[in-house]
């Protein structure tokens, strides 16, 4: 989908025609994303599209491009509330320098940056806006306030990550709204709806399975992309959930539990017919290790390690150990 709009608004550019950059297409434009910014309103994309001509096509069409080639890349968009300010910026005592001249002009701008710090844009930028521009590569938008009278918004021309909570427990309720706080798409499945409500899992697909069990989960199916979280309430289904997971092979899975209940789930796993591998390949207890035990820690901890696990799936050792190096660790 994304790759279409980004398709037509490089034609409707190509063509003379100005684009239509909707929050629906371009959610860094919508209320959700911009509560609480008093430097910006939704109204701002309007300003945005008005702004582009034939020029900026190249961003667009590099950006189809990036998706076709499944890079690591954003389409960013540079927000003036103060021209006179976003170009006077001078450099402070604690960043690195990046000489007398601010932003380089007053007025907005679309841009591409991908991880690889390739930079695409109609117009001249300063070593500033460069600057902020790569920061696009982490969060998305980093740093996007930290000079006055602009700010930097972004989308991602990437996947979410897919993450399926088996079980609407407690633990599940909390790990949901983090998860998808910290950019997955989040899937949970259970068979009750007064536990799978809109309630307790407002940004997540809610799943209700019929017959009062686990037993239609094999109706669903998940991708070798997608993670797998195992929170049954009362660890009643954790066997099934373990057994569909190993059908399926996802990236990661990681169950909840002592290690006297994980004993007996692996005799049920067994039973049903999964291998000692797939067994294996169950991260038991989930999450990082740090004490965590109310279900909102709980939600931290394996947060916590999706990120991780998510972070060494992009990224290479050698690309790990260089980000790593530049915070001093």
């Amino acid at each position: 989908m994304m790759r279409d709009v980004l398709a037509a608004v490089a034609a409707d550019l190509r063509a003379g025609r100005t684009p239509v950059l909707s929050a629906d297409d371009f959610p860094c434009f919508s209320a959700e994303a911009l509560a609480g910014n008093q430097h910006v309103d939704p109204s701002y994309a309007d300003v945005i599209a008005r702004s582009l001509g034939e020029a900026d096509a190249v961003v667009f069409e590099r950006a189809v491009r990036a998706i076709d080639e499944g890079d690591l890349a954003w389409i960013g968009f540079k927000v003036i509330y103060d021209a006179q300010q976003a170009q006077a910026n001078t450099d402070n005592e604690v960043t690195k320098k990046y000489g007398d001249q601010g932003s380089a002009d007053g007025e907005p701008l679309v841009f591409f940056c991908n991880d690889a710090k390739e930079i695409v844009a109609a117009r001249p930028h300063s070593a500033r806006d460069a600057f902020q521009m790569k920061d696009v590569t982490r969060g998305p938008s980093m740093h996007n306030e930290q000079f006055e009278g602009l700010t930097w918004l972004s989308v991602p021309l990437f996947e979410q990550v897919r993450v399926w909570l088996l079980g609407a427990s407690d633990a599940a309720s909390e790990v949901a709204a983090l998860a998808a706080h910290v950019g997955f798409r989040v899937t949970v499945v259970d068979y009750d709806p007064a536990y799978v409500s809109e309630a307790r899992f407002p940004d997540a697909e809610r799943i209700v399975l019929p017959g009062g069990s686990f037993d239609a989960l094999d109706q669903l199916s998940c991708t070798s992309a997608d993670y797998v979280c195992v929170l049954t309430r009362g660890h009643m289904f954790d066997p099934e959930a373990c057994v569909w997971e190993a059908k399926h092979g996802a990236h990661y899975v990681g169950m909840m539990g002592c290690a006297g209940k994980n004993d007996r789930v692996h005799e049920l796993v067994l039973a049903a017919g999964a291998t000692e591998d797939d067994w294996a390949r169950v991260k038991r207890p989930i999450g990082l290790k740090f004490g965590a035990k109310t279900p909102a820690e709980l939600a931290i901890a394996i947060v916590g390690e999706l990120v991780d696990v998510r972070y060494r799936q992009r990224y290479s050792e050698e690309a790990r150990a260089k980000h790593e190096s530049s915070l001093g660790r």
